[in-house]
């Protein structure tokens, strides 16, 4: 309990008043503050809520709050109003009167009983003005436990509400599709994703507290945020699914044609393939002494799970033919290249004796703008490898070495002076 202490010096009529008038606009506040505590729908939520952990904790030490806060109120309005006819009863006040109005109005003379457990509160004495402060930090306690559970209330599960009708309709777009739970991974991530929303909205309502983030260093009512760490990985995970049902929508809509063109590509590797055994049979019987690589025929595979696109699309399993698609575009491109690759490899010979001939023939035609066209050395090794070159079948090796002998020929007699009537060429 505490012991009355000195109000300090005797107040005068005026001083009376202006603190008459003081206390008269802070009860008021005060007054005003409460009823809008009391009508707030936050609390009323509260009251009426089925509350659970930290919220259910919160609110019974914010209840017990507020019966304090009312309790110091009436203190109040009490020592108030008996101010007022002290001051009311004495148009001219004596000292008596106005030392009795200061020991009311500056000292320790209003005493609230506090309720059990409220230590510091019980049975303690107040001046006016450390009544008016003790309950403005009751009041900021209370209330900031009603506007931080309304400020959770009114943005998360409308927003999870909103998040679960957007579910629904992927879910419905999914079945549409073929994605369901235990055919597809997207079909299992939609229903985690409603498993958690159920739980986080019921944990939401009964217990707003727990998702509030306070903000640092601020202690008015209410400072903070609403924690959305939750909510916003299960819209992220929503977002993603509903990537991939857009894909396999896409796929859908366009796999008619994805399938022609895979069988466009199929069909080209093919021909490509069979130019290249073609061309094999033609170098075998062409060009001796060279090695000819195999070629190998279309891949049966391919066609095979081809095949099997097909038939998911007649069945309109568009979730298995969406990955299968992909990697059939992959492949078939590759098996094109592969039979490019091989069409190169089996006709290099051929290639290789057209460099050659071309060879033979660009030197003999420079041999002729130059004037030895009649030489005999130069004549014997063009006709040589000439023959060599269009022989069948022919030895590329030695007709290189042939070409060869032809160049370094022409190169020594063209770098040296022949008598050729007193000309050079």
């Amino acid at each position: 309990m505490g012991v009355p202490g000195s109000p300090g010096p005797v107040m005068d009529r005026d001083e009376v008043d202006r603190a008459l008038a003081r206390h008269g606009a802070e009860h008021k506040a005060v007054e005003d503050s409460l009823l809008a505590l009391q009508d707030h729908a936050g609390r009323r939520l509260l009251e009426g809520a089925t509350l659970t952990g930290t919220t259910l904790d919160r609110w019974a030490a914010a209840e017990r709050t507020i019966t304090l806060l009312w309790s110091c109120f009436e203190v109040y309005t009490e020592a108030l109003r008996k101010a007022r006819e002290v001051r009311a009863g004495h148009r001219w006040p004596g000292r008596e009167e106005l030392a009795g109005l200061t020991e009311r109005l500056r000292g320790e003379s209003v005493v609230v009983a506090g309720g059990a457990g409220e230590r510091g509160l019980l049975s303690e004495r107040f001046t006016l003005e450390g009544l008016v402060r003790r309950m403005n930090e009751l009041y900021a306690s209370s209330l900031d436990v009603v506007v931080t559970a309304d400020a959770v209330w009114s943005a998360l599960p409308a927003r999870i509400d909103l998040l679960a009708a957007e579910l629904g309709r992927t879910r419905s777009l999914a079945h549409s599709v073929g994605v369901r739970p235990g055919e597809h991974p997207a079909g299992d991530e939609l229903e985690a994703i409603t498993a958690e929303l159920t739980a986080l909205r019921s944990q939401v309502v009964t217990d707003p507290l727990a998702f509030w983030h306070p903000a640092a260093g601020s202690s008015a009512p209410g400072g903070g945020r609403p924690d959305t760490l939750r909510y916003d990985r299960a819209a992220l995970a929503l977002e993603d699914v509903r990537r991939e049902i857009e894909a396999v929508l896409a796929v859908r809509q366009d796999s008619e044609e994805r399938l022609m063109r895979l069988r466009d590509v199929l069909s080209r590797a093919e021909r490509t393939l069979a130019e290249a055994r073609s061309a094999r049979g033609e170098v075998l019987a062409k060009i001796a002494a060279s090695e000819v690589p195999a070629v190998s025929g279309p891949s049966t595979v391919l066609h095979e799970r081809l095949a099997a696109a097909a038939d998911h699309r007649r069945h309109a399993r568009w979730h298995r033919l969406s990955p299968l698609l992909d990697s059939l575009e992959r492949e078939a491109e590759d098996e094109l290249l592969r039979a490019r690759e091989s069409l190169t490899a089996v006709t290099a010979p051929l290639a290789v004796r057209a460099e050659l001939r071309g060879r033979l023939d660009a030197y003999r035609a420079k041999v002729a703008r130059l004037g030895g066209a009649e030489d005999p050395i130069l004549t014997e090794r063009y006709d040589t490898a000439r023959r060599m070159l269009w022989s069948a079948p022919c030895d590329l090796r030695v007709a290189e070495q042939a070409v060869l002998r032809y160049q370094r020929t022409v190169a020594e007699v063209l770098s040296g002076p022949r008598d050729t009537g007193g000309r050079e060429w």
